[in-house]
């Protein structure tokens, strides 16, 4: 193994929080208590899958720079027309759309950030915005150092300018700086930016049906169970 990063940025839906446990709950009890009737499985996985494309409009120019909460707000109003849901107000809507800030963290990670905390500098590299970030983290009690935010780079990843921006904030060099996420591909591409890397699975972040990302396809610099399993690794 190389040296020890100085700095460990996290990706961050599906890998340090839970995102579809978290909104199909979260709005699953929303719905009760406003006595609204809809799918709510089927709503957020749809919303889901509208976040990649999303950002491919943004990142090939055929829409300017948008933070992640206004893609996500685009994608609910439009699937709450196709998938017919009826009785949301504007406020229901919002309450909705801020669903993303109040994500629940896996088992394993504030306990295992707090160890990496008391020697590496850690904070999620993600591609929500700053505000989405800072107060899901005050929320779930994520302990992050620094928040860096898509909006800081004006870029999504996979775009070079984020895990590259990290090493320029930090004043760091590339290989200082280690990207751990759930998902090979966004490793790949912290890879080919000179970065550290480190993966562990969330083999349920999709559902029980999920078929991808169950395991390294890469020789990664660490390969872990969890976050409480890489602060092992690193020794702390």
């Amino acid at each position: 193994m190389p040296q020890p990063p100085v700095a460990i940025v996290f990706d961050t839906f599906g890998t340090v929080v839970d995102w579809r446990s978290s909104l199909i709950a979260d709005l699953s009890a929303y719905g009760a208590k406003r006595g609204i009737t809809a799918d709510w499985q089927a709503l957020v996985d749809a919303w889901r899958a509208a976040y990649q494309p999303s950002m491919q409009r943004v990142r090939s120019g055929e829409r300017g720079w948008t933070l992640l909460d206004d893609l996500h707000r685009a994608s609910l109003d439009r699937l709450v027309k196709e998938q017919g849901i009826q009785g949301l107000t504007e406020e229901d809507k919002a309450h909705i759309n801020l669903g993303w800030h109040r994500l629940k963290p896996w088992p394993d990670s504030v306990p295992g950030l707090m160890r990496l905390k008391t020697r590496f500098i850690i904070g999620p590299l993600s591609n929500g915005n700053v505000s989405l970030l800072l107060n899901m983290a005050k929320q779930a009690g994520i302990p992050w150092d620094m928040i860096f935010g898509s909006d800081l780079f004006g870029h999504f990843k996979p775009d070079p300018e984020t895990y590259l921006g990290v090493a320029r904030l930090l004043n760091l060099r590339p290989d200082q700086v280690m990207m751990a996420a759930a998902h090979n591909g966004d490793l790949g591409a912290a890879r080919k930016c000179g970065l550290q890397t480190a993966f562990f699975p969330r083999p349920t972040e999709y559902g029980p049906e999920q078929t991808k990302d169950k395991a390294a396809e890469q020789d990664w610099t660490i390969v872990a169970k969890d976050i409480q399993d890489l602060a092992t690794q690193l020794g702390v």
